[in-house]
């Protein structure tokens, strides 16, 4: 029997032939939920838009909200609801990757699911496309610069204990032995942390370089004012593929020294398509709304994909838009994008951080690139 689902439907939320409804499926609560809201306002804004021109297939695209920070069977039941009761006829949105692997194998089958957040790489799930980055176009460049430009050998790691974490890591491995490094240790720490004594002992005994950071929102934000607490940051570098500008503004600029980011989007980069962007932000919900930092940007990125592989294929067929997958493109704040295979191909940046804002250093690959 199922649990009850995990939001209200609201009473103009009806399923028919002119709309198009999508489950936005983003963090209320828990770590991730601390950027929640620009995750919101940012796909709000790509619905709002997709409508002022036409909708999609000629219908309506509304979203309806899914609190993806709830435990991820309890997410997967929820979706699942709505996508047997035909209330959705897609999904997208941020949630970590344990939601995914819980809410793609009951869904992806039968609507198009455009996942939007970094994760580990490796989703092959039928009907599910990625815009998200992955380790080894993010977090190897990145590495890689570090160990040039910084002469970083020993890595530590501290992640939440879940597959993002674990897999990155494997992967960061491999990333350091091949720049002539190592890491020197690892420490995992469930979603809610707030002690981080233990780890921070751990780093300096280590003698790392750098520290890199797979830790999830408020979890992330905690460890920064702890690491710079105790006085690390004045002799270790920390690197996080998960750290954008409102977990920079939860952290404060004294806990911010040496902190670096990478990811496809910096809310800082002086490039027209982000400007432009960033008026119609601020124009729709005003000058006090969230940062559109990287996270809630992506399911702005999102909803486009999702319009424009439905369009493409003319039809909400899964077959069909995998049929024609990847002949789709579409244009947003990250600038004209396609598809290689399941994922988007995007350029991304390395980031350092600048008080409550980021300084982008390098652009370390291009959406061209093959590596």
């Amino acid at each position: 029997m199922h649990s009850p689902v995990r939001f209200h439907t609201p009473e103009w939320f009806t399923a028919d032939a002119s709309t198009l409804n999508v489950a936005l499926v983003y963090p209320m609560q828990g770590p991730a939920g601390v950027f929640g809201p620009t995750c919101e306002a940012c796909a709000r804004l790509a619905a709002e838009e997709i409508n002022k021109a036409g909708g999609v297939l000629g219908k309506e695209l509304r979203l309806l909200e899914v609190d993806g920070g709830a435990e991820p069977w309890q997410v997967a039941e929820d979706v699942e609801a709505l996508v047997a009761t035909g209330t959705v006829q897609g999904v997208t949105g941020w949630h970590i990757s344990s939601v995914r692997q819980a809410v793609a194998p009951r869904i992806a089958h039968r609507v198009p699911y455009v996942y939007t957040a970094l994760y580990e790489g490796g989703e092959r799930t039928d009907g599910v496309y990625l815009t998200s980055e992955t380790p080894a176009w993010q977090l190897l460049p990145a590495m890689r610069l570090l160990t040039e430009t910084r002469g970083v050998r020993r890595w530590f790691v501290v992640g939440n204990n879940y597959v993002w974490p674990r897999h990155t890591a494997r992967a960061a491995r491999r990333y350091a032995r091949d720049a002539r490094g190592r890491v020197c240790g690892e420490a995992y720490l469930p979603l809610g942390a707030d002690d981080f004594s233990d780890v921070l002992r751990r780093i300096e005994h280590a003698d790392a370089d750098a520290v890199l950071m797979l830790l999830v929102g408020s979890d992330a934000i905690r460890f920064n004012r702890a690491f710079a607490a105790c006085g690390l940051d004045q002799r270790c570098l920390r690197l996080s593929t998960l750290m954008d500008e409102n977990m920079l503004l939860g952290s404060g600029p004294e806990a911010t020294a040496d902190l670096y980011s990478t990811a496809g989007f910096f809310a800082s980069l002086a490039d027209q398509n982000i400007l432009d962007f960033h008026g119609r932000y601020a124009g729709r919900f005003g000058i006090a709304a969230p940062t559109p930092g990287s996270l809630g940007e992506s399911c702005y990125e999102g909803v486009l994909l999702l319009a424009a592989l439905i369009e493409r294929a003319r039809t909400l067929d899964v077959s069909a838009i995998r049929a024609t997958a990847d002949t789709v493109s579409y244009e947003g704040p990250r600038g004209l994008l396609g598809l290689d295979g399941r994922h988007v191909r995007q350029r991304i940046y390395l980031a350092e951080a600048d008080g409550l804002d980021f300084n982008v250093l390098a652009q370390l690959r291009a959406p061209h690139d093959l590596s």
